[in-house]
Parts: C-alpha cells; sequence; structure tokens
C-alpha cells in the first residue's frame, strides 16, 4: 500500500445525505472527497419524498438541477398522502399543514435521484470515487485514518473529519462497533416496480402516495408510489413470520396485492418490470451519533420504518446540520456534538418514532381514519407526514406522546 492521499473530510456514501453534504461543504472550501462502494446509478427504495426535503436540497444548492429534470427523470409531483383501509378513505394535503416551508415535493426513481445529486455534488467540486470500499477506520480528536480497498489497490486516506452517510451498509457502526439493537419490532418489505397500467377512470390520485392496510392484519401495510411515466413502486411490510421462505417473492407480494380489493383492482392490468426484492432488520440504532472527527448521518445512525416515508427527510437533516459543524469545528470553534447536533436530531426522530409505534398498534391509523376536513388537528397531523418534526410550534411535534393520547381519546368518544 504505496498511495498516502490527504483532504479536509470524507464522506462514505454518495446517496442523497453524502452528497447533500459533500455540496455543502465544498461550497465552504473544503476539500471533501466522498467514497462510495457502488457505481451509480444503483436501485434503492425510499422514494417517495416528504416536502421538507425541498428546503435542504435547496440549501444544498441543486433545488433548479432537480426541477429542471425531474419530468424527464420520470419523478412525479407529490402534493400529499392518501390512506385507504377497508373501504375507508382518508388524504392529506400537504400544502394545508401547520408549518411553515414547502408544501409539495417528488415521488423519485431512487437511482435517477441520487445520481442526479451525486452530479450535483461533483460540479460543485466534490470528489466522489465509486467502487471504493472502507475496510478500516481509526480516528481520534486530531482526525480520521481510513483503508480504503478497489479491485486494483488499497490506499489509506487521512483526513480531519469523516461523516458516515453509508445508509444501510453503516460502515462506522459496524467498524466501530458502534451498533445497538432498534427498541422497533422486525418486520420486512416485498416491493418490486410495475407498469401499473391503472384506469384512467379510477379513484386514484397519482400525485399522492397511496398507503393501504390490510383489511385484517392491522398491522400490515402497503405503499404503492406513482411515477410519473406510468410505472410505480410497489411494497407490502409485514412482521417477518408473516412471509414464507420457501414461496418466491413474487408470489407472496401479488398473493397480498390480490388479499386488497382496491389494490386488487387498480393493479388489475399491472405488469411487474422486475424481480421482487426483500429487505429485513432494517430498524436500527447506535450508542452515539459521533465520536472524535466523526458523524453518523440519516441511516448510519438510526432508520425506523417506512411507513411514513421518514428516512430520506432525516438523512437530508442531518447531513445540513452535521456539515454546518463541521464547518465551524474546521475553522477552529469548540463544537458540542451532543447539544448542537444529536439532541436536535433525535427530537425529531423521536417524534416520527411515536408515530410510527402508534400506526403498528393501529392508534394512529384510527386517528388518520377519524380525522374530517376542517378540523383544527389535521393541519398539525399533515405538517408531521410531510415532514416538519421539528416544528415546536406544533403540539403534535412539542409532545407527541400526549398528543397520541389525546387524538386516541378524541377517537374512541366519537
Amino acid at each position: 500500500m504505496t498511495k498516502h492521499d490527504v483532504c479536509d473530510v470524507v464522506i462514505i456514501g454518495a446517496g442523497p445525505a453524502g452528497a447533500i453534504a459533500a455540496s455543502m461543504l465544498v461550497q465552504q472550501g473544503w476539500n471533501t472527497i466522498v467514497v462510495e462502494r457502488e457505481t451509480f446509478p444503483r436501485f434503492s427504495i425510499g422514494e417517495s419524498l416528504l416536502p421538507h426535503c425541498m428546503e435542504f436540497v435547496e440549501q444544498a444548492g441543486m433545488l433548479d438541477a432537480l426541477n429542471a429534470n425531474a419530468e424527464k427523470l420520470g419523478f412525479q409531483f407529490k402534493n400529499g398522502a392518501a390512506f385507504f383501509r377497508n373501504g375507508e378513505r382518508s388524504d392529506f394535503d400537504f400544502e394545508d399543514k401547520f408549518s411553515p416551508g414547502p408544501g409539495t415535493t417528488f415521488q423519485v426513481k431512487r437511482a435517477a435521484f441520487d445520481k442526479l445529486l451525486a452530479d450535483e455534488a461533483e460540479k460543485l467540486g466534490a470528489q466522489i470515487r465509486y467502487q471504493h470500499t472502507v475496510e478500516e477506520v481509526v480516528s481520534n480528536d486530531d482526525g480520521a485514518t481510513l483503508i480504503i480497498s478497489t479491485a486494483q489497490e488499497k490506499y489509506q486516506l487521512k483526513t480531519r473529519f469523516v461523516l458516515d452517510a453509508s445508509g444501510f451498509g453503516r460502515v462506522l457502526p459496524r467498524l466501530l462497533d458502534l451498533n445497538v439493537a432498534s427498541d422497533l419490532p422486525p418486520r420486512k418489505a416485498v416491493f418490486t416496480h410495475f407498469k401499473d397500467n391503472i384506469p384512467a377512470d379510477a379513484h386514484f390520485d397519482r400525485q399522492k402516495i397511496l398507503i393501504t392496510v390490510h383489511p385484517q392484519i392491522e398491522d400490515l401495510w402497503y405503499w404503492l408510489i406513482p411515477f410519473s411515466d406510468g410505472t410505480s413502486s410497489l411494497g407490502v411490510v409485514a412482521r417477518p413470520e408473516l412471509f414464507n421462505d420457501d414461496q418466491a417473492l413474487e408470489e407472496q407480494l401479488l398473493a397480498y396485492i390480490a388479499q386488497d380489493t382496491n389494490l386488487k383492482e387498480l393493479l388489475k392490468n399491472a405488469e411487474i418490470l422486475q424481480p421482487a426484492k426483500m429487505i429485513g432488520g432494517y430498524a436500527a440504532n447506535v450508542k452515539s451519533l459521533f465520536g472524535p472527527s466523526y458523524a453518523l448521518l440519516g441511516n448510519a445512525g438510526e432508520f425506523l420504518d417506512p411507513v411514513f416515508s421518514s428516512g430520506v427527510t432525516i438523512a437530508m437533516r442531518s447531513a445540513v446540520s452535521a456539515a454546518g459543524l463541521v464547518t465551524r469545528q474546521l475553522n477552529g470553534e469548540q463544537v458540542d456534538w451532543q447539544a448542537d447536533y444529536a439532541d436536535g436530531l433525535k427530537k425529531g426522530i423521536d417524534v416520527f418514532k411515536t408515530f410510527v409505534t402508534s400506526w403498528y398498534d393501529t392508534s394512529f391509523q384510527n386517528v388518520i381514519f377519524f380525522q374530517a376536513e376542517g378540523s383544527e388537528i389535521k393541519p398539525m397531523i399533515t405538517s408531521i407526514l410531510a415532514g416538519y418534526a421539528w416544528d415546536d410550534n406544533n403540539p403534535f411535534v412539542k409532545n407527541a406522546h400526549r398528543g397520541i393520547r389525546m387524538l386516541t381519546k378524541l377517537c374512541e368518544a366519537d
């Protein structure tokens, strides 16, 4: 190993968190290298963005590129979320929310979306090294040393700070023994893309994600995320024991679709475009979101559940926050990573976690289907569904547990 490189910041992973952090850091003048294990474009889930994401894309200087390329890449304009359960429907329009900020966003094909953001980060000056894998990391208060491997060589990369944006790869938690078990029950998701062929006269709004609760199994649900080119992403999320290891994933997915009359009708002419995939054990946590000369972004730190599409929002928010703090630290300021980063980020994560937990025990499901148009409470719930889980002016953010209890009592009293 003869090659030794030096830079100000290393970012592990070129997904949304890595690309946004890189773009912000290079614009502050820092020599930033992004180390990405794969080659882009590559498939990923997390396709239904939340409006709060758009603020971070804009801060990173990428919003114009996103808007300019959305139609060409098949991204679908998104203005809300629709829910279906046993014939009941409930729609939430994100522009009718309590919190300030954007009220619309996109449903994106992540292969194209992630490549768009990564390409924009490169245009701004970030160096992205694809098919480079981090094998070892040693960090202390003065910086970090990484051992990187490629198909041709191994080399050493020295840096003043490391940001781990490796997502489900969770590089630093694995290498530095940071992983701890999530307190959320294990679940699995089976999913694929369809040419959906949904009839034009169907009761279906392509500008909203459709979340469907199974008609008999209350903690099993489906996502249906339409794109503008007539394709859709569809997945089913359930307890591990509700999937059969001996049955093909495609058969299981189609069988579950057939068990819901609304989805069965919507997708009666659908054609599967690629083999179904499964992910499981995705809920994760860590001992700490930061350490000497490193911090964890997004899924590398904590991932909850796909039900409210919060993953990309948390990742982007963490990227913007951490990039600002890295700049301060590299400029010689004293940074309190616990107070200035971890506590603030965890606050919103815990709000999402409260609503995820109450979704699966069905109390929040009941709230979703109880809320009538014109309700004072609905815009506050809409704000959380739109990603604004850090807005302390929203009573259901300020005290999420108490808010859920109050809403549950309102539903029971009706």
